[in-house]
């Protein structure tokens, strides 16, 4: 199967009087070696059902075809679905589906068409922290993902305790999931080139959560009350939500108030949320 080049990604955008649009953050991929090795990263085999976010052209559908997956491509910009038809082969195992992936029932989209899925992608910067994060709270029988996101949005969803990128958004990753950073990706491979360099972070779903809340959401509320002012100590910036309860309730947990919300792992922040749930705050 013939994957995208540069000169053939501009030569389509030519062909149907289109231009990557700033707005949809649209870097489309045209390096034939980085799409397989993306597909290669994220374990694709044959007959595997993949789940493509933003397939724009087509670049790494195509790989994902190759390698014998049978793929459904969700795409905002209508506008682009005829490119992507125009460079799929006749009879390839695709169906495209126009919509937002941060508003399409994704859990629906999957499982009326199989159990186990993958997600693929090349997300768009500006909105790839929340669609991760909605495949891991919406969509269960995504199993597993490999995106291909900002560098530093990589960093921080598979960040580990006590360094400068983890943060709530890791938490709640590694609730759902294992993340791990992959591989780098050169701004060169795109066009137009981004700014910013890209990274590959791979996410395998936990078969169950790592600990027991009584509610995630709770959980979550919490964390994120803790990394609202990360400079502070805990004692501090959980007052806002906790108010005097702060203290007891960190020492009820075994964390150190004085402690600052980067260096607390999952099953601490679990303790701290059932804590909090019989103080009944």
């Amino acid at each position: 199967m013939s994957l995208l080049t540069p000169t053939r990604v501009r030569a389509l955008l030519d062909e149907h009087g289109l231009a990557p649009s700033r707005s949809l953050g649209q870097h489309f991929l045209a390096d034939p070696n980085t799409a397989r090795r993306i597909v290669r990263l994220a374990g694709v085999e044959a007959g595997d059902r993949v789940l493509e976010i933003g397939p724009g052209i087509g670049s790494l559908t195509l790989a994902l075809l190759e390698a014998g997956a049978c793929v459904v491509a969700l795409e905002l910009d209508r506008h682009l679905v005829p490119v992507l038809l125009d460079v799929v082969p006749e009879g390839s195992d695709l169906e495209v589906v126009v919509g937002d992936a941060l508003e399409v029932d994704l859990e629906d989209l999957v499982h009326t068409r199989g159990d186990r899925w993958k997600l693929v992608a090349n997300l768009p910067y500006n909105v790839a922290t929340p669609l991760v994060v909605r495949v891991l709270e919406t969509a269960p029988h995504v199993d597993e993902l490999l995106v291909m996101v900002q560098r530093e949005v990589g960093e921080r969803l598979a960040a580990s305790v006590d360094t400068a990128a983890y943060g709530a958004v890791t938490v709640k990753v590694g609730y759902y999931g294992e993340a791990r950073m992959v591989g780098n990706v050169a701004p060169t491979v795109f066009v137009p080139p981004p700014k910013v360099s890209s990274g590959l972070v791979h996410i395998r779903r936990h078969a169950e959560p790592p600990v027991a809340v009584p509610s995630p959401e709770r959980l979550f509320t919490l964390v994120r009350a803790g990394f609202a002012q990360r400079r502070k100590m805990l004692r501090q910036s959980l007052r806002v939500m906790l108010g005097d309860r702060a203290v007891p309730a960190l020492e009820a947990a075994g964390i150190d108030p004085r402690a600052r919300a980067e260096t607390i792992t999952l099953d601490r922040w679990a303790a701290l949320a059932l804590v909090v749930e019989d103080m009944g705050v």
